[in-house]
């Protein structure tokens, strides 16, 4: 419950969370009867996990009328952010190492973090998509069909993906590889839309 806490005042850095949300986020639809004492544990306990991994932190959440705030400088996510807006390779690799796992792992399945989840999980794609672009253009043919296989595997119909798949095969000299992904993208196209 502290981590789905610290994800809710993540997804909304720097806003208020009324308490009545974090109630219905944390607690559901059937919170206990005194569900305002609950969340001021969670908050306090929080408090005192953020404080043990760096001594001051407890002071980032704060009481706001009519709830809770966490108040942050850049979070990786808006260093992710940043780095993403260039075409240059080096950034784009810069932005994505700063990737450690799936985004709100923990909590992925409650609604207050799968809008946050989704978006996140689209910039990292489309960065991706990106990099390898620009990595296509530097005549890195063959690494780019090896680095596009796994994620082509798990995105099948993201057509953006495919193409630079089918371009990095077609240029590594992979004619018909390049003719088997194609030919998979039309069928499963074909059963998936018609």
């Amino acid at each position: 419950k502290v981590r789905a806490l610290l994800s809710d005042l993540l997804v909304n850095r720097n806003h208020v969370v009324s308490a009545d949300r974090l109630i219905d986020d944390l607690l559901g639809d059937d919170p206990p009867a005194n569900a305002a004492g609950a969340l001021q544990v969670r908050v306090s306990q929080l408090r005192k996990a953020l404080n043990d991994a760096e001594p001051g932190a407890r002071e980032l959440v704060e009481s706001h009328p009519p709830g809770y705030l966490l108040r942050t400088g850049a979070v990786d996510a808006d260093r992710f952010a940043v780095l993403a807006e260039s075409s240059d390779a080096e950034r784009l690799t810069a932005a994505l190492a700063l990737w450690r796992g799936e985004p709100y792992a923990d909590v992925a399945d409650e609604e207050f973090v799968r809008a946050e989840t989704t978006r996140l999980t689209e910039q990292r794609l489309t960065v991706r998509e990106r990099l390898a672009e620009a990595r296509l253009a530097r005549g890195d043919h063959d690494l780019v069909a090896a680095d596009l296989a796994e994620l082509v595997a798990r995105h099948p119909l993201r057509e953006g993906l495919r193409a630079l798949q089918l371009r990095a095969l077609y240029a590594a000299g992979r004619q018909s590889e390049a003719l088997d992904s194609y030919a998979d993208l039309r069928g499963r196209l074909a059963d998936e839309l018609g």
